[in-house]
């Protein structure tokens, strides 16, 4: 099973002067909520993980979504035998998440951890798990800043990627 988790970062804070409410696209993106990011097979007790404390985790949330919906442009969906690609690089760094997705698997392999094998998950259990992850994010992000939850950029956010049962 896979588990998708973040720690926010003591270290690099928001800026105390942030108006959650008016920040835009960008800071969302690259500014805000910085931490740590993990991916997790709980079965296999293995886990992929950053230990940097500077990862933009709703940007990770985000880019994460983006990356399974890429990953299912091929009109065979699971049925495909040619291997999709996509890349989750980190802004501030050299590092990416490499994705792999064939038939209806998706390898995540990190760039920095090349002695580990790839973490293997179905797609649709990917795709469940990266929304959930979106979702849980958004909901704990708004706990901490009220004013989040009035952001437009999320309001398109959360439709763009809605749950999945």
């Amino acid at each position: 099973m896979l588990d998708i988790g973040y720690a926010l970062s003591l270290r690099f804070p928001d800026p105390p002067q942030t108006d959650y409410r008016r920040a835009d696209v960008h800071a969302l993106r690259h500014d805000l909520f910085c931490g740590d990011v993990y991916l997790a097979d709980t079965e296999a007790d293995r886990e992929l993980s950053t230990a940097w404390g500077w990862v933009p985790v709703l940007d990770f949330a985000w880019a994460l979504c983006d990356i399974v919906e890429r990953l299912d442009r091929d009109p065979l969906g699971s049925r495909a035998a040619r291997p999709l690609h996509a890349e989750l690089d980190f802004t501030e760094s050299t590092d990416r998440l490499l994705f792999e997705r064939r038939f209806g698997w998706v390898e995540i392999a990190a760039q920095w951890l090349p002695a580990e094998p790839p973490l293997i998950f179905s797609h649709s259990e990917l795709r469940r798990e990266a929304r959930d992850f979106l979702h849980d994010l958004i909901a704990d992000l708004t706990d901490l800043h009220e004013d989040l939850a009035e952001n437009p950029a999320i309001w398109t956010l959360q439709a763009r990627f809605p749950r999945v049962g």
